[in-house]
């Protein structure tokens, strides 16, 4: 195994930056550099070569979160590691829990039961990374009664992550509802002209709602990332000098 070091100028010390394993580069420094540890993309790897990245990311972090991992897989790795959990909806699997909790709440919005997968990705992403986490499920614009019955709870929201497939309205109707930053994510759910997504996509894109930001097709884990970030942000406070008149 090739380790390799890089020189800290804020230290002033030698840092370990990452791990070569051969097949792949582990990263340690990822949760300085960007706030989180490495987050494992399942789909692909093998159980082997999840295992032995999970087990750097477990030495060095006490915690290690895998996206997109098949059942079998889940349930071969929680028997190496009986302290994780597979969850079957998201295909994500944990292990550890949040160093860290920030105030305020990320609200995770459905339009329907068909985009489970995806809204779910995004909730435990960002519970996981230390968010208090409330969901809204199917609540989309073709019984819009039960989008406006819940108002009040999603103005009361820090953040709302709006997934959404077939046209993809619910984000733009949502948006028109709040003052706070809606995270749009179009979901690979519909029919034909639905194009696996790209409609949604598009229209997401093209909303005139504003505030609202939009991640790629199905990307759940990039909606609550972000969303972590936001309230990370927040929980730190900004300070602001006075301008040099």
């Amino acid at each position: 195994m090739y380790n390799r070091y890089y020189y800290d100028e804020e230290i002033g010390d030698d840092m370990e930056s990452f791990e070569d394993l051969g097949f792949c580069k582990v990263d340690f420094d990822r949760e300085k550099r960007q706030g989180f540890p490495e987050v494992i993309y399942g789909e692909g790897k093998t159980v082997e070569q999840i295992q032995a990245i999970m087990s750097k990311l477990i030495e060095k972090h006490g915690k290690v979160m895998i996206t997109r991992v098949d059942e079998e897989k889940g349930a071969t790795l929680v028997k190496a590691f009986p302290l994780a959990q597979y969850d079957i909806t998201s295909r994500i699997l944990l292990y550890g829990t949040p160093t860290q909790q920030f105030g305020g709440e990320v609200m995770v919005l459905c339009a329907g039961t068909s985009d489970l997968f995806v809204a779910e990705e995004a909730a435990i992403t960002a519970a996981w990374m230390g968010c208090k986490v409330s969901r809204l499920y199917d609540v989309g614009v073709a019984g819009i009664d039960r989008l406006l019955a819940y108002r009040n709870d999603i103005n009361k929201a820090s953040v709302l992550i709006v997934v959404a497939g077939m046209e993809g309205a619910l984000p733009s109707v949502v948006g028109g509802l709040v003052q706070r930053p809606v995270i749009a994510v179009p979901t690979s759910v519909g029919y034909g002209a639905h194009l696996q997504g790209i409609t949604p996509l598009l229209a997401m894109l093209a909303s005139c709602a504003s505030g609202m930001s939009v991640v790629n097709i199905d990307n759940g884990f990039g909606a609550g990332y972000q969303a972590a970030l936001i309230l990370k942000l927040v929980s730190e406070g900004v300070n602001y000098e006075d301008p040099v008149s």
